[in-house]
């Protein structure tokens, strides 16, 4: 019965689409962030860059590949298993977001956690992959939204010592 409810969020989850669609959302209701899909978009290429690496360094096999039973409920991704890159964008994403609005932020980490938890489900990783994944997404994400504060500071601190003439 819940089947097809993990399979969605698993396809969703796929390449930050459903992060990309909430920031436009978000951006648009509020003319204050006009900046949180670039930001959104820059998290995601960071965690699926990080997971991607660490994936080809780690090489563990996915579940499936170790026990056929029971059978996948998507297609078997021809990446590594650790960490999952779907939990490691979706926590990454969610951190951004509950940044800059906090008050969404349970709603966000609940939606980031089934994401996460729908790659056990449908069979394709190991929950340790998920948990890592998680984890190095909400570092992803802090790491993001604070660099794109140091860039700005960095700027300013510029302007302010070589204004424009």
């Amino acid at each position: 019965m819940l089947d097809p409810i993990f399979e969605g969020l698993t396809y969703a989850g796929s390449f930050g689409a459903i992060w990309l669609v909430l920031s436009l959302a978000i951006a648009g209701f509020s003319w204050r962030r006009p900046w949180l899909l670039a930001r959104v978009g820059a998290t995601i290429l960071v965690a699926e860059s990080i997971s991607g690496l660490l994936k080809e360094r780690i090489g563990r096999d996915r579940p499936p590949l170790n026990d056929p039973d029971p059978a996948t409920l998507v297609e078997l991704p021809h990446t590594s298993s650790f960490p999952s890159g779907h939990a490691t964008v979706a926590f990454a994403c969610a951190t951004m977001l509950a940044l800059a609005v906090p008050r969404l932020r349970w709603p966000l980490f609940t939606l980031a956690a089934l994401i996460a938890f729908s790659r056990v489900y449908v069979g394709v990783h190991y929950p340790l992959d998920v948990l890592v994944g998680a984890i190095l997404g909400v570092g992803i994400g802090f790491a993001v939204r604070f660099a794109g504060v140091g860039i700005r500071t960095v700027a300013r601190a510029r302007d302010r010592r070589f204004p424009e003439p």
